[in-house]
């Protein structure tokens, strides 16, 4: 099977929120948007086909599960994870970020804690206030070999804050580490020893980059940790269909999920049947286009680090999963005298995410997730933009 990457799909003028933000930007050639986290790649051919096939039938009214499409989770989780789970685990959302909400309301009360490390996708911190909750928070460390926890300073932070909630994002969104099992398991020890319910993110599974690296899901460690997890799983990421809204969560715990299902109840609506029909399709029938994306991906990614090797004052750490780039330009800005690199950026005529939105001033987030010639054009901006 051909798949092109490198096909032209106009995206400006569109409905799409990615391209919209520069509409009519009075840059020259406009700004190319390397921000929110879409990838600019038509969805595989067999969402397509279950989508037309979808529409043929004509009829639109309230959809459920179909058989087919819990079977597409349970065997897609099944061989790609070795976790086999029971068809009554799975909650379906219309999105990732709801399953977020949701958590912050179906664990602990008003006025708890929530946890998790910075830098972090901004929803981790903004779910938690809007669920009546405070965020207690330890920041990630960097050093030479990459992004990790300080364990010993989330232990202490979760002893003091009291914190109910563990909001994972694994593998990490912004800095695109895949937690190791040794990672994972101190993680899950901290959760045990306070008591607590883990929330794992775990959306970008399958755009893991590092040939070295494979996903482990937190609740495959054991059967008691599994019992406090939620795990949050979509599409969406990996096959580029973010727009048809479909997410689950994966809660093997009856009480956990009776809860999570009640915090629901009047707010979040069903997984609408476009979403669903793609879902299935893409669990289940395109295992050729994703190992041809992640091909695509590494070579997007092998351009980014020459691109930033080559700018002074600016460094960016492995980049093990995601299509997304975290980018220091601290020093950068100190020596040039910029308060806000991103704003610098975009004035130069590239859209990158502010890293102060994820807890991280300072910090820029470049998604590659774009066709080649678009991301050659936007590295030759941030390489004008330093004087390179």
């Amino acid at each position: 099977m051909s798949i092109d990457f490198d096909a032209v799909i106009q995206r400006d003028n569109t409905d799409s929120v990615k391209w919209a933000r520069y509409t009519n930007s009075r840059y020259p050639g406009g700004v190319m948007p390397l921000w929110v986290a879409d990838m600019d790649f038509a969805a595989p051919q067999p969402v397509l086909t279950a989508l037309l096939q979808r529409i043929d039938h004509g009829v639109f009214g309230y959809n459920q599960p179909t058989a087919s499409q819990i079977d597409a989770v349970t065997t897609y989780l099944g061989r790609k994870f070795d976790w086999p789970i029971e068809p009554d685990w799975i909650v379906w959302l219309p999105g990732l970020v709801s399953g977020l909400n949701v958590a912050c309301r179906a664990v602990g009360t008003a006025g708890d804690a929530v946890f998790t490390a910075t830098p972090i996708y901004p929803p981790f911190l903004s779910s938690p206030r809007y669920s009546g909750r405070r965020v207690a928070s330890a920041p990630l460390v960097c050093d030479s070999a990459g992004w990790l926890w300080d364990f010993p300073a989330v232990d202490a932070v979760l002893r003091t804050s009291h914190a109910k909630l563990f909001l994972l994002c694994h593998p990490h969104n912004p800095t695109g580490r895949v937690w190791n099992e040794d990672e994972l398991w101190q993680i899950a020890l901290l959760a045990e020893k306070h008591d607590m319910v883990v929330c794992s993110d775990e959306i970008h599974n399958g755009l893991i980059l590092s040939p070295s690296r494979r996903h482990r899901l937190l609740a495959t460690l054991s059967p008691e940790i599994a019992a406090r997890t939620i795990t949050l799983m979509a599409p969406s990421k990996t096959f580029n269909i973010p727009g048809l809204g479909c997410a689950f969560a994966i809660i093997p715990d009856s009480r956990l999920r009776q809860g999570f299902g009640n915090a629901m109840h009047g707010i979040v609506p069903h997984v609408n049947a476009m979403g669903m029909a793609a879902t299935e399709a893409a669990l289940t029938l395109c295992d050729d286009w994703h190992a041809a994306l992640l091909d695509y991906l590494r070579g997007n990614l092998r351009a980014v680090e020459r691109a930033v090797a080559a700018v002074p004052g600016v460094d960016m750490r492995p980049v093990e999963a995601t299509y997304l780039a975290w980018i220091d330009a601290r020093q950068f800005a100190a020596e040039h005298g910029i308060d806000n690199p991103s704003h610098y950026f975009e004035q130069h005529g590239l859209g990158l995410s502010d890293g102060a939105d994820f807890g991280a001033p300072g910090f820029v987030r470049l998604n590659f997730g774009t066709r080649r010639v678009l991301l050659d054009e936007a590295l030759a901006r941030l390489r004008q933009a330093a004087g390179c």
